[in-house]
């Protein structure tokens, strides 16, 4: 014990020792903790759905209620008719033969690079790609490569010295980066990919819900992205994750993937969830995400005006501080002033470059973040 009570401490000692949050309500954009409402600039609820009590009212009106248990993997007698509804659905939505559903967005990338890149194969990975993906990478037989952030030159000097040496290789890279803000050039990919007959994958995490007409993400009617992952438990509110692509890569991940076949499924009731908002709110809220992305635009410019590093085109809005005890005092000051942000320290991101991480949805407006910048800024003097 002595050996992680040493590890615990050099992290406090580091500005990096990190506490569950205690957080006693949610209530639309706002949050409560020690007694106290803050503005809530932390949530991956993008589209302002996971606290609508109207809304889930409506949902349970409209309803059958079903199970809160699957009770085992769906291998086993944890299927049910609401999980191929939701998969036959989501897969028209994308323009794919076939979807499988996962247990969350973690699950789906450990799930798809640990049973997909065998002996013999290797991965192409953005540097800052999620935790997730790096772990499926570990986790896989492969090999794997990590190119330098959205440099696709390096990328291709990547592949070009070493494809030729692998019977497949895959490309994978989120859409939209969860602590930069910033996307991803699919269309470049798609045409890197097939130089180097490549598969691509592309995670949507973020961005699904955002971007795209229909909110399929920024790889939406893009000829040429082979996978697709994104999650429900962002701007859907929901629970769970899935995969589309191609009935042969969805049937082998059925037999191959792990964190599917020894998982206890997603509650059905949680299905029935994702399943009623893509069909009946997804779809209304096109107006919502541009005025979403009209007012990162503006924290962004407001950010700038007041000589603040920031990054990205996305509803994530990073505040680059660097020093973890600065960034640790900065999020401090804007708890005081009532709004809820919260620090990003290694090894989340790399070292010196913590940051404050402002996550917008489309309930907050103009006046709810006007003071931001110039709060920052007293702080960093």
């Amino acid at each position: 014990m002595e050996k992680f009570v040493q590890e615990l401490e050099n992290l406090k000692n580091q500005s990096q020792f990190r506490q569950i949050p205690d957080i006693e309500a949610k209530d639309g954009k706002y949050i409560f903790s020690g007694g106290k409402k803050y503005l809530n600039l932390s949530s991956n609820d993008y589209l302002g759905l996971a606290y609508d009590s109207i809304l889930v009212q409506e949902f349970l009106n409209t309803s059958e209620i079903a199970s809160f248990s699957s009770a085992s993997s769906r291998l086993l007698t944890g299927d049910d008719k609401v999980f191929s509804g939701l998969e036959d659905y989501i897969a028209k939505l994308f323009n794919k033969e076939q979807c499988l559903l996962f247990n969350s967005g973690y699950h789906a990338n450990i799930g798809v690079l640990s049973a997909l890149n065998q002996k013999g194969c290797a991965v192409f990975s953005d540097k800052l790609n999620h935790a997730s993906i790096i772990d499926g990478m570990k986790l896989s037989e492969g090999d794997f490569y990590r190119y330098k952030h959205l440099d696709y030159e390096h990328l291709e000097s990547l592949l070009e010295k070493n494809s030729a040496k692998y019977e497949k290789v895959f490309i994978i890279s989120e859409s939209v980066f969860s602590m930069d803000g910033d996307i991803a050039d699919i269309e470049r990919f798609v045409r890197i990919k097939q130089k180097y007959n490549a598969i691509l994958i592309i995670d949507e995490a973020h961005a699904f819900g955002v971007f795209g007409q229909n909110g399929c993400g920024v790889s939406e009617n893009i000829e040429g992205v082979d996978i697709v992952m994104a999650t429900f438990g962002k701007a859907l509110a929901s629970y769970g994750a899935f995969v589309v692509g191609n009935s042969v890569l969805i049937e082998y991940l059925i037999n191959k993937a792990r964190s599917f076949i020894f998982s206890t499924n997603i509650p059905p009731i949680n299905a029935m969830w994702s399943f009623w908002l893509l069909k009946n709110k997804l779809p209304q809220n096109t107006q919502k995400r541009q005025n979403l992305l009209n007012l990162a635009k503006f924290l962004r410019s407001e950010l700038q005006k007041n000589e603040l590093k920031t990054l990205g085109e996305s509803q994530i809005v990073p505040v680059i501080i660097g020093d973890n005890d600065k960034t640790l005092q900065i999020a401090e000051k804007l708890k005081s002033e009532g709004f809820w942000v919260m620090p990003i320290r290694p090894p989340t991101v790399p070292l010196g470059a913590s940051r404050l991480r402002i996550s917008l949805n489309t309930l907050l407006t103009k006046e709810d973040i006007i003071k931001l910048p110039q709060i920052i800024k007293e702080g960093l003097q």
